[in-house]
């Protein structure tokens, strides 16, 4: 059987997917008119991640936090690791590629066996009492991560911060995230038991 059959269309080998002639370089990507098209009409599913240090008994002694210009207001906040989920890319290798893409090719994450996040953040794109991002309306799969290697930060982040749990669940530090997230932030650290 054919993959019309299964009401599949099929396309000749010089132009796959109806690409025009030609494979899309990085599949998955929306140029940025596509992609503020897209922000305005659906929810956009992002993963976040807060890469710890743990003890060996498990405990967590220190929390990363990266320096990196805000895409919104072009200031200098605090950050967690964070990015969209391509089309067609599993929530493992989005989290790995995201990782990757912030704290660099040596950060040694060590991911969850499950996929199951230790939170689910909603961001609205009118401020409120919740979680907030202008530019959409994005839902968040949010982890906390363990790395044992050395971190660089790369791409739009400026450097990396190792806090005490204590330290980053601060109020100012969390006046130093953007659209609530020191809040999220907190979530995260008394999920895995790291505040008290």
């Amino acid at each position: 059987m054919t993959m019309e059959a299964f009401g599949e269309q099929s396309f000749p080998d010089d132009e796959p997917f109806g690409g025009g002639g030609r494979w899309d370089a990085e599949p998955g990507w929306l140029t940025e008119e596509e992609l503020a098209a897209t922000r305005g009409r659906v929810p956009i599913l992002y993963v976040e991640a807060v890469p710890v240090r743990m003890d060996p008994d498990g405990r967590v002694t220190e929390v990363g936090l990266l320096l990196r210009g805000s895409p919104t207001t072009g200031t200098i906040t605090r950050s967690l690791v964070s990015g969209r989920v391509l089309h067609g890319e599993s929530i493992r290798d989005a989290l790995m590629r995201n990782l990757e893409k912030d704290l660099g090719p040596t950060a040694f994450p060590v991911l969850p066996l499950s996929t199951v996040p230790a939170a689910v953040a909603e961001y609205f794109p009118w401020p409120g009492d919740r979680l907030h991002d202008p530019r959409q309306h994005a839902v968040s799969l949010a982890y906390v991560v363990p790395v044992s290697g050395e971190c660089q930060p790369r791409q739009d982040a400026l450097e990396l911060t190792w806090l005490s749990p204590a330290e980053a669940a601060a109020d100012a530090v969390a006046a130093e995230m953007e659209g609530g997230r020191g809040a999220l932030l907190r979530q995260l650290l008394h999920h895995v038991g790291a505040l008290d």
